[in-house]
């Protein structure tokens, strides 16, 4: 090795370039890793500060970089690479200490991406990848890369691997990355096949999608064509893709898609105070994360993800998990995510908590349920979205859910009508509103059908639950000046006393508004 190796301190190399907080969440940029080397290397690795050099065993150019984390380290911490030119592939791994850590407290979590020499700037154009957590290495070249990053040119300049200490156990996160360049000439980028916008179909109509999804593109276990697969098997017309802070999955679901599956693009941005679907965005589309509540920067972002056509949606806004709970409001929201996979009491806090929300100022935000399946035994389709739309298409299906016409269901064996008509027959449907005379009397109608046979139907106002009745429907008579809203619930039988037994379905409301 040739330059002089700096010592280490308790986060990498002593002289640290930066420590920024504007307009993100923290971060921390460390010395840079440089190789002096590159095409027609003899093995040595060359560079200077930062860590050991050592060769790979041919012509690559390999760095290692250990440091510690603290608690209470930065969001994020970046690693500078100084890239030659004539790269044709960089590999990275990456190893941590997990020690036991004491009672009460949080053991290390460390996750990992990159940027390339385009920079880190918050929004700009330099992410190449991420896996979190869910892989200790990764590579990029011209015409491949690890499922989680995106395949292009290794051009130089100074890249950033982006290290995430999610939580730092008491005593420390002691890490370790070693950096590989392989020299040569640069693959050509395959030209990205993207799912089509539009689906058969059948018209206007009822369509059940799911559209919270995880793949192996970031810390799901199935492949897209098992997706698919499950996706067809569950009754589902739609699906959306939605990886971890990446949109690497969206250019590989070719031959996947036909004309009774509809393949929706987008991502899950999962920040240090909540995690919120891009739901429906145009491929290729990537949307920053790296901030939290208190960097007033998420409405930029949610922007972003309107501008790129898609739906900006809260998932599991009171899941229990480190950094999933909700904090930046229902502003910007198109829909909620009350429903995420298997039913359980942070899913009903959703419910109550929308519900609440319906007629408050400031207008409404309608609810959906998807499974957020990684791996068996998850369920896709566990729940689903059922929405009318015009089309199967993406447009539609989109327009479909943010105007609430949908609901949400355990499986495709559960259907639900759920009207309102008055005197004149003039009707409603979920989403939409009927407007009569005060005293004028309304007619609301639930009609299910593939429920089990113990479950109870509920029509829900914002005064509470007015009617239950059997597992088939139920039927009730009101006026616009006693209910603002009506909505349908389809409960199975409780399993802890005094509380509601979780649903097999649950609508958005139709609202009942006074003549003038």
């Amino acid at each position: 090795m040739t330059g002089a190796q700096e010592p280490t301190g308790p986060l990498g190399p002593t002289t640290r370039r930066a420590l920024f907080t504007a307009g993100a969440a923290a971060a921390l940029t460390l010395t840079s890793v440089s190789f002096a080397r590159a095409a027609g290397a003899d093995g040595d690795a060359g560079g200077d500060a930062g860590g050991d050099g050592d060769s790979a065993g041919d012509s690559s150019l390999t760095r290692t970089v250990r440091g510690t984390l603290p608690p209470g380290a930065p969001d994020f911490v970046h690693l500078p690479l100084e890239v030659p030119p004539g790269i044709r592939q960089l590999h990275v791994s990456y190893a941590y200490e997990r020690p036991p850590a004491p009672p009460g407290t949080l053991g290390n979590a460390l996750d990992i991406g990159i940027f390339d020499e385009r920079g880190t700037a918050l929004g700009g154009r330099g992410f190449r990848g991420w896996s979190g957590g869910a892989r200790s290495e990764f590579f990029l070249r011209g015409d491949d890369a690890t499922p989680g990053y995106l395949p292009g040119p290794v051009r130089p300049g100074t890249w950033h691997i982006a290290l995430a200490p999610y939580t730092v156990a008491p005593q420390g996160l002691p890490y370790e990355v070693k950096i590989t360049l392989t020299p040569g000439p640069t693959a050509p980028t395959p030209r990205p096949v993207y799912p089509p916008t539009r689906a058969a179909g059948r018209g206007r109509a009822w369509y059940r999608g799911d559209c919270h999804l995880h793949s192996v593109h970031s810390d799901g276990r199935r492949t897209p064509a098992e997706i698919a697969a499950l996706a067809r098997r569950a009754g589902l017309d739609f699906i959306t893709t939605t990886e971890h802070n990446t949109p690497s999955s969206h250019a590989h679901w070719e031959g996947l898609w036909g004309d009774d599956l509809l393949i929706l693009t987008g991502e899950e941005l999962t920040t240090r105070n909540g995690h919120v679907l891009a739901l429906g965005t145009k491929p290729g589309t990537h949307t920053d994360w790296r901030y939290r509540a208190g960097d007033n920067r998420f409405g930029r972002f949610a922007r972003e993800i309107r501008r790129a056509g898609g739906l900006v949606v809260p998932a599991h806004p009171h899941a229990n998990c480190l950094g999933c709970g909700w904090q930046f409001g229902f502003a910007e929201a198109d829909a909620v995510e009350v429903w995420n996979g298997p039913y359980t009491p942070d899913d009903e806090v959703s419910l109550q908590a929308w519900d609440k929300s319906l007629v408050q100022p400031g207008g409404w935000i309608p609810a959906m349920g998807n499974s957020d399946a990684h791996r068996d035994p998850d369920r896709i389709g566990h729940p689903q979205t059922v929405v009318l739309a015009d089309a199967l298409s993406r447009e539609a299906i989109l327009a479909g859910i943010r105007a609430g016409r949908s609901y949400v269901a355990e499986s495709s064996a559960v259907s639900l009508d759920l009207t309102a008509a008055d005197s004149r027959g003039r009707t409603a449907t979920l989403g939409g509103r009927l407007t009569a005379p005060a005293g004028s009397p309304v007619t609301v109608r639930l009609k299910v059908s593939g429920a089990a046979p113990d479950c109870t139907t509920h029509l829900v106002t914002d005064q509470g639950t007015v009617r239950s009745g059997p597992a088939t429907g139920v039927e009730w008579s009101t006026t616009p000046s006693y209910a603002a809203y009506v909505r349908a619930e389809v409960r199975r039988p409780p399993t802890v006393p005094g509380l509601p037994g979780p649903p097999a379905a649950f609508t958005n409301p139709v609202f009942l508004r006074t003549a003038a």
